[in-house]
This record gives C-alpha cells, sequence and structure tokens, in this order.
C-alpha cells in the first residue's frame, strides 16, 4: 500500500461528499457552491451550481420510474435535498421540519431512500454548544420523516453490502453508531460500534472486510478502524480530513477530501482544499 497520497485536484474550498459513480469521482466543493466530477486521469468538470451550498451526494436508483437514476444533492442552508432533472435542480424533499441545523451528509439504499444528517445547531456560531439531532429519512416518493434522534452530529455514513445495517458517524461523541434498517426503512437496534476517543469522525466508507475508512478532521491522518475501534491503518495527510470515498476501476483507490481549515470564510479565501488519492489493500463495499 502506498501511504503517501497524490493530490489529483487542488484549489477547491472545501470538498465533501466524495463519491464513486460510473467511471469517475463525484464531490461537493462546499463554499464555491458546485458539483464536480474529476476522473483517475485528474480530469474535472462542473455538474451544477447548488445556491445553498451543496453536500452529500447519491442516485436514485434505476427502478424504472420517470426520474429514475437521477442525481440528489444535499442544500446545506436551506435544509432542503434536490434532484437534478434534465431542465435543473428542483426540489425533491423539505428537510427543515426536521432539521435543527444546516444539513450535510447522506446515504441513499438500494430501494431509494436517503438518510440525511444535519448539525443539529450553529456550528460556527462562537458560542455554541452542540446539542443532539435527527436523522432524516427521504423515501423514493420524496416524503420526509424522522429515522432518528438525539445524534451528536450525525455525519458520514455507510449501507452494508446486505442492506441490513446503516453506520453513522456522530461526529461530537467520538464515535460510529450502527442501526439495523427494517424493509420500510425504519431504524432500530442502535449501538455503538466504534469509539474513537479524541477524534472528531466525519465521512466515511466500508471495505469488503467490514473496515471503515474514516476522516478524522483533526490530527492530519485518515484512519481505518473495525467494529469495536481497533484502529489497523492510518495515513498522514499535510492538512486536515473531512471524507473519504473508495472507487477507482478496481474500488482499492482511497479519495479523500483535505483542506487546511473547515471555518466557511477562511476556506472561500485559501482555497486549501484538494482531492487526494492513496491505494490500499481491500475495495469498496456497500453504500454509497
Amino acid at each position: 500500500m502506498n501511504d503517501h497520497p497524490d493530490i489529483l485536484v487542488r484549489d477547491l474550498s472545501f470538498p465533501e461528499g466524495p463519491r464513486w459513480h460510473g467511471d469517475r469521482l463525484w464531490f461537493s466543493d462546499m463554499h464555491t457552491h458546485q458539483v464536480h466530477t474529476v476522473t483517475e486521469g485528474g480530469d474535472c468538470e462542473t455538474v451544477c451550481k447548488v445556491a445553498g451550498k451543496p453536500s452529500g451526494l447519491g442516485w436514485l436508483p434505476q427502478d424504472g420510474a420517470p426520474d429514475a437514476g437521477r442525481l440528489l444533492v444535499v442544500s446545506m442552508e436551506d435544509r432542503r435535498l434536490l434532484r437534478l432533472d434534465p431542465e435543473g435542480l428542483v426540489e425533491f424533499a423539505d428537510l427543515s421540519p426536521f432539521a435543527t441545523g444546516h444539513c450535510n451528509d447522506m446515504v441513499v439504499s438500494e430501494a431509494g431512500r436517503a438518510y440525511v444528517g444535519n448539525f443539529g445547531f450553529d456550528l460556527h456560531a462562537g458560542d455554541a454548544t452542540p446539542v443532539g439531532a435527527a436523522l432524516v429519512i427521504v423515501d423514493r416518493n420524496g416524503k420526509a420523516r424522522e429515522a432518528a434522534s438525539e445524534l451528536m452530529f450525525p455525519n458520514g455514513s455507510v449501507i452494508t453490502p446486505d442492506g441490513g445495517t446503516l453506520i453513522l458517524s456522530e461526529t461530537f461523541a467520538s464515535r460510529l453508531t450502527a442501526f439495523d434498517i427494517a424493509a420500510d426503512g425504519r431504524l432500530g437496534r442502535r449501538r455503538t460500534w466504534a469509539e474513537v476517543p479524541g477524534l472528531f469522525p466525519d465521512g466515511c466508507c466500508l471495505d469488503e472486510e467490514g473496515g471503515i475508512w474514516l476522516a478524522t478532521c483533526t490530527g492530519n491522518q485518515v484512519i481505518r478502524v473495525t467494529e469495536g475501534g481497533a484502529i489497523t491503518d492510518r495515513i498522514e495527510i499535510e492538512t486536515e480530513s473531512f471524507a473519504c470515498r473508495l472507487g477507482g476501476t478496481d474500488g482499492r483507490t482511497l479519495f479523500l477530501c483535505t483542506a487546511g481549515t473547515s471555518e466557511p470564510e477562511e476556506a472561500a479565501r485559501d482555497r486549501t482544499g484538494r482531492i487526494e488519492a492513496v491505494r490500499v489493500k481491500y475495495p469498496r463495499a456497500g453504500l454509497p
């Protein structure tokens, strides 16, 4: 395994929500309000602009519906889930009845249910105190409902290959939390999957050996953890990690979203955001 990531894209404000889809990586550049794609060779394209700042990305299933296969984008500031139609972005769901802070990351199940987190409070207010927040389910028809409550900044999330378990980062609880997924999408049997003391888990992805690669927000690193909290691998980076995604033609390229700061004004001004890439042992598994 090459422990030194290569830089694929530079001069971003704050990359988030990386997803390998088709033959390229899709990601949000939050503070420039843009969704981009990049190939393994470094060729970038802009997909769309999101006035309310984009975060989590996903796709509706290829189920024969008129909107099958279309891109979903979390719009953070106005707390909506948008769908990219041929004519442009349209509202797919209003998340504001459930989201008490800016919306952030998302995972979409094979059935087309989107699970969307939110900050729960004003993260960038100087005297803000973290409070519990809801995870929201958006059903295939665009109807939103609460999936779980009192989560400490529900963030990056994955669904296991059998479709039976959702695991998410609780950033301000320094842990990964797991739920069983019922046939109707409801979440139950909440439990701690791993604790990562002293770290702030953010975006994550699952490999075929059951390990989770995890962005940590601090410590200039990305780590791989297994159920119970054992850290099996650690990749050092120059700045900080905020999301990661396994992809590439064989699923063994770990793409990293990194930046020198998460403060919105500094990130927009300094443009230290990067997409970095490193080869790892085990390929991707599950969703997204």
